[in-house]
């Protein structure tokens, strides 16, 4: 490992529509929630909860609760509110230590859509990254990724990287 690697943080993103894992590499925390919001209306728009407290207020409170990562026809449905999603987790992830250099960011999203995804959905998911902090983005589609692999940034076969 040399230098730099020291201070390099490499977060892995996992997104489907029913689950968004966020993974420190090196450390190994984890979070693996629900993608859901629960945002209030009135008197202004408000976002309440995440993951699985959102769903947990949207049976007592009256909200929408929102995914922005389900539709029939993308991966993503709300790039709004799958912006704010995304800075919610990765930045839950990253807590701790006094100096968070801005990590690499691994993009897996866990659905093959027919024909590929487009290249306006590889660019929304790109900018998702980069507004949630990171300071390079690799969009990874294919089998899980090993520790190995993500530290340094190498991958064998069983997938692609998207550009």
């Amino acid at each position: 490992m040399n230098f730099l690697q020291l201070f390099n943080s490499v977060i892995y993103v996992q997104l489907s529509p029913d689950r968004i894992t966020v993974r420190d590499v090196k450390s190994g925390y984890e979070i693996s929630e629900p993608p859901l919001v629960a945002i209030t209306r009135k008197p202004k728009e408000t976002v309440l909860a995440y993951g699985n407290k959102a769903a947990e207020i949207a049976i007592t409170q009256a909200v929408d609760l929102v995914n922005p990562f389900k539709h029939p026809r993308a991966l993503l449905s709300d790039f709004t509110v799958a912006d704010v999603v995304m800075k919610y987790f990765i930045a839950k992830a990253c807590q701790g230590g006094l100096f968070k250099p801005a990590p690499t960011i691994v993009l897996h999203p866990m659905i093959e859509p027919e024909g590929g995804f487009t290249q306006i959905e590889i660019r929304a998911m790109h900018e998702l990254a980069i507004s949630a902090g990171a300071k390079k983005v690799i969009l990874w589609q294919g089998r899980e990724l090993g520790k190995e692999e993500l530290l340094r940034l190498k991958f064998t076969s069983g997938g692609e990287v998207l550009n």
